[in-house]
């Protein structure tokens, strides 16, 4: 190849021009001149491995004026929070800015040694979260003068890293400097957090993404020319254009590896390349392949020993430098030109030969991590090394709330694990390594490892250890969708392995079992037991965090039970003391419930307020599962209250940012499916609605399950399908029967009655009605009267009692509107507006439906308010009966059998009979009292 170009770190470039990426380049211009006048900026270069993705970071950061500072990750980096952040530290300290690189140094080291020390996980996660803030507060200081930091293959760093750029992404926009950072996609090693991390950025506007594409047939001739310095001809361009894909990277290394064209992959053009090198290049280049990273002389010197002296080590980095293997930085140390090729080269270097360099690594004492170096002493087959310092770096991990982090960590000490290590210390491995597991929301993984646990426990003869693993165990389980009856189980029977433990630690572990149970109950809806257990876990427990977390229980187990205002101010309480005194979980569980529990009881006003407290807090304190969770209930809340598109919009973004949450997944899909039937997009409704019962029936919890039946009951209803309807409302009332629930039963009240009524079945509405009455009933909750006070007006409209109707409907309807539930509250005006038209008072009709009208816009009610109008201006009834069909129908009213009306009227009983169907018939009705009624609601 040709004499190449060089980039702003000194490293040379196989193809001297920048070819076919000049649209990128002139954007990335305009985005750092942009940051240069105050209005920097996160650019992302994201696209498959070899696209020229750091060919353009290059390009961009080469021809700016602004400081230039420079990191790289790793593949190996993700087990080590902060090591990306140890790079741009060591490129402030290369531009003379001392003292905040020290200052990083220093908190991803050390920590701020104003923080205590990390002993409860409450603890821990207030200083990871104070840990980010004062490292993007100082990097954010940093960009206060005009700089350009690039950051090479994003994707491998670590997700302290990840969250500190997060918040400097915010930062940056007022700062006159520009990030630059690279991004590998379509690679299945690169891991779910990082990408979850660039689509979050990318989706909220943190960060704007361009993409390289492949080269076309003229992009790799124009390739093909800078490089040789002479034409190609058409039949090699459109061969090496099929074979690289279009791929500057594949381009380049196929170039190199012969013109003959027999390679055809990257890795077997690399390999190609290798089998010419000199033996003493061959060996630099494997121990380079097994450092693994940017390294220098010294760290070479040791990894390749007494193979080779000083001067030959040199020419061969050298001749690796000029054959572009590796690349020299303008600092001295070196690098491979790229991941593909060191992952090629490190493929190929025998397993025997690969232990031996890694050993070397793992001796040379080099500044690496505790995590690094468990991996080379791993790979090294050095087990009890690889245990220590992986164990060491996963309690560090731990202490800085890096889960993802301290669970590969502790699954590498897992797998190095010497057989002298006793039971008691495996089994508390695996109960950190579950602990770590659960935090990510990997919940089948946490579950096995604290199952393992327990067992190794109690064969260790630890009782009381394996019991105060249970409560996580089951917690895992729940998500899993154990039933309640699994869950309890499991907690009685750790209480049995306790019995008569009364020592303090006894006692503790007695309690938090005995609130776990309460929790279980408490999500089961049995409030009786839930306020038993919870009560006796209360009198155990005097740590101020498990005591909050009871308190959050109790509270919870109150308000559903109906016990009103001093309920809600426990409930209230836990979560704000929690989060005034630093109790960070047990105040992000006590606004879940706190939040969850006013969204469900109807308390749309205050509970708006406190999930929207709820919400900042969990996004202050980054538990953003709590947060998404949270979301989703204010979703539910903003569709109660006929705020549909905000609902929706909340729902969606709960559903998307709520990854692996089962809870705020179900509870966003019943929103959706609410908003998608109430807009009239049935199809859509039962789909999500049927996805949200199958998760229900999985977890065997009322409060997943019943509001999806209820959503179904009403999409079957307004599809016409009213015996699905009624078969939905049936499940509904008896999986609350079940824990004698009032809570979820109360909208099956009226939903039920309407299908039962569009069935003809009177008497069947009737029956009911007075079913779920009792349940509802049973617990008195403010608000649930409206729901049987409609119900029972739709079924007074039905048997012509209008007196009876107009009050009951006017009672429903000021009770819904003073709780603001909008889709009960639309249909009852609507319910008015028809006793009114039937009662012959049009005015009185006609104000109602325009209300109606206006809270109706836009959703499927709007049709029902329609058809209403059409049939006022027929007129107050449009049912007409004959003279005869009335003379009988007066009759009828005054109790008079067929006979005795057709003796009365000289025509025959047959006659009579016939007459009373027609009459029927007309109006709708079933039954000769309907016949009555509708007589006497007109004096006839």
């Amino acid at each position: 190849m040709e004499a190449a170009a060089s980039s702003f770190r000194g490293i040379e470039r196989v193809c001297p021009v920048f070819v076919g990426r000049e649209d990128l380049l002139a954007l990335a211009r305009r985005r750092e001149a942009a940051a240069l006048d105050g209005r920097g900026g996160l650019l992302l270069i994201a696209g498959e491995a070899g696209i020229g993705k750091s060919r353009l970071m290059e390009e961009v950061v080469a021809l700016g004026s602004a400081r230039r500072l420079h990191a790289d990750a790793y593949a190996d980096d993700r087990e080590t929070p902060g090591m990306l952040l140890l790079g741009i530290a060591a490129s402030l300290a290369e531009a003379g800015d001392g003292p905040a690189a020290e200052r990083i140094r220093g908190l991803v080291l050390r920590g701020d040694p104003t923080m205590a020390a990390p002993e409860d996980p409450t603890t821990r996660s207030t200083r990871r979260r104070l840990l980010v803030a004062e490292l993007a507060s100082t990097l954010a200081t940093v960009l206060v003068l005009p700089t350009i930091l690039a950051l090479e293959d994003v994707h491998w760093a670590d997700q302290l890293a990840l969250d500190v750029l997060r918040r400097v992404a915010a930062a940056v926009r007022e700062r006159p400097s520009l990030l630059v950072a690279t991004f590998r996609t379509q690679d299945p090693e690169v891991a779910e957090e990082a990408t979850a991390w660039r689509l979050e950025l990318v989706g909220h506007r943190l960060a704007e993404e361009v993409r390289p594409v492949r080269l076309d047939a003229a992009g790799v001739a124009r390739m093909l020319a800078a490089i040789r310095g002479t034409e190609a001809s058409a039949e090699e361009v459109a061969r090496l254009h099929a074979v690289s894909d279009g791929i500057p990277l594949h381009v380049e290394e196929l170039v190199a590896g012969g013109s003959d064209g027999a390679p055809e992959t990257v890795a077997a053009a690399v390999l190609s390349r290798t089998r010419g090198l000199s033996p003493s290049s061959a060996a630099v280049l494997e121990a380079a392949a097994v450092i693994g990273r940017e390294f220098d002389t010294r760290l070479l010197a040791v990894v390749v020993g007494d193979e080779l002296d000083r001067a030959a080590r040199e020419a061969a980095l050298d001749d690796l430098a000029g054959q572009h293997f590796l690349v020299r930085t303008a600092a001295g140390s070196y690098d491979f030109r790229h991941a593909l090729i060191r992952d090629a080269v490190y493929s190929a270097v025998p397993s025997a030969r690969r232990r031996i360099l890694h050993g070397r690594v793992v001796d040379a004492g080099a500044v690496l991590s505790d995590a690094l170096l468990s991996l080379h002493s791993e790979r090294a087959g050095r087990a009890r090394e690889a245990y220590a310092l992986a164990r060491r770096a996963a309690e560090r991990a731990s202490a800085l709330s890096a889960h993802r982090e301290a669970a590969d960590l502790y699954r590498r000490a897992q797998r190095t694990m010497p057989l002298a290590v006793t039971g008691r210390d495996r089994a508390e491995l695996l109960r950190r390594l579950g602990a770590e597991l659960a935090a990510v929301d990997a919940n089948r993984e946490a579950e096995a490892e604290f199952a393992r646990a327990v067992e190794l426990y109690h064969a260790a003869g630890a009782d009381r250890e394996a019991a105060a693993v249970v409560p996580a165990l089951v917690a895992a389980r729940h998500l899993l969708g154990a039933d309640y009856p699994a869950r309890v189980a499991a907690i009685r029977s750790a209480l049995g392995w306790i019995d008569g433990d009364e020592t303090a630690e006894g006692v503790h572990v007695r309690g938090r079992l005995l609130a776990a149970q309460a929790a279980a109950a408490m999500l089961e809806r049995r409030l009786d037991d839930g306020r038993r257990v919870a009560e006796e876990a209360r009198g155990l427990l005097t740590d101020e965090a498990d005591r909050i977390g009871v308190d959050a229980t109790l509270g919870s187990v109150l308000v559903f039970a109906g016990e009103g205002e001093p309920a809600w101010e426990l409930l209230r309480t836990a979560a704000e003391e929690g989060a005034a005194h630093g109790r960070e979980e047990a105040a992000g569980t006590a606004y879940r419930m706190l939040g969850s529990s006013a969204s469900v009881l109807l308390q749309y006003d205050r509970g708006a307020g406190w999930l929207a407290d709820g919400i900042a807090y969990a996004e202050r304190i980054e538990r953003w599962n709590d947060a998404h969770y949270l979301t989703a209930h204010l979703a539910h809340v903003r569709w109660a209250t006929g705020e549909l598109a905000a609902a929706a919009e909340l729902a969606g973004h709960a559903l998307a940012d709520g990854r692996g949450g089962i809870t705020t997944e179900v509870t966003a899909l019943h929103v959706l499916g609410y908003c998608a039937l109430s807009s009239g997009d049935l199809p859509r409704a039962e789909e999500v609605l049927l996805r949200a019962e199958a998760i229900g029936e999985r977890m065997q919890e009322l409060q997943r399950l019943s509001p999806a039946l209820w959503g179904l009951a009403e999409t079957a209803l307004l599809s016409g399908d009213h015996v699905a309807a009624i078969r939905y409302c049936e499940r509904g009332a008896a999986e609350s029967h079940r824990v004698e629930d009032s809570a979820y039963v109360f909208p099956f009240a009226l939903t039920g009655v309407r299908a039962y009524l569009a069935a003809g079945d009177v008497a069947g509405a009737r029956t009911w009605l007075e079913r779920v009455g009792v349940l509802v009933g049973r617990r008195s909750i403010p608000g649930t009267e409206s729901a049987l006070q409609h119900a029972a007006g739709v079924l007074a409209l039905r048997e012509r009692r209008p007196g009876d109707a107009k009050e009951l409907l006017q009672s429903a309807s000021a009770g819904w509107d003073g709780i603001g539930r909008w889709w009960e509250g639309t249909q009852a005006l609507l319910d008015r507006a028809e006793c009114a038209r039937r009662t012959r008072s049009p005015a009185e009709a006609a104000a109602l439906l325009a209300e109606a009208a206006a809270r109706s816009r836009g959703s499927v009610l709007q049709g029902r308010v329609d058809e209403l109008a059409a049939r006022l201006a027929e007129g107050v009834e449009p049912t007409t009966l004959s003279a005869r069909e009335r003379e009988v129908a007066v009759r009828i009213a005054g109790g008079a059998t067929n006979r005795e009306i057709a003796a009365a009227l000289h025509i025959a009983p047959k006659t009579v009979s016939t007459h009373v169907e027609h009459i029927l018939a007309k109006l709708g009705a079933s039954r000769r009292s309907e016949i009555a009624a509708w007589a006497a609601e007109r004096g006839a």
